[in-house]
């Protein structure tokens, strides 16, 4: 499955954020690929975080990293740069829902 989130940076943040995220730890890479996500992709726009992720199960995944040490240990660190991300609630209600894709597209023609 393919989900997309936003997110926003403190104001001010910016150049921390992008700096703080240009890896993030081996750990959390495992814990990843672990529990099936397969690529999480961030594009900035200002202080807002877009994000493509692609996992076997979004939601599964969410509430097993809530628990993760190394997710954990990440969220506390990074967090000094994020205001929100996500929505509100349960990851089931995260994820933007996808109107249209030209691949998609070209693929049916």
């Amino acid at each position: 499955m393919r989900v997309a989130l936003r997110s926003l940076i403190r104001e001010g943040h910016e150049a921390g954020y992008e700096r703080d995220h240009e890896t993030i730890p081996a750990d959390l890479v495992a814990s990843f690929g672990r529990l099936g996500i397969h690529d999480w992709t961030i594009w900035r726009d200002g202080r807002d975080l877009f994000h493509v992720v692609d996992c076997d199960d979004f939601g599964a995944a969410m509430r097993a990293l809530d628990d993760d040490p190394a997710n954990l240990r990440w969220q506390e660190f990074i967090n000094q740069h994020v205001q929100s991300f996500g929505g509100v609630g349960e990851p089931e209600d995260m994820p933007l829902g996808e109107v249209w894709r030209l691949r998609d597209q070209r693929a049916a023609s």
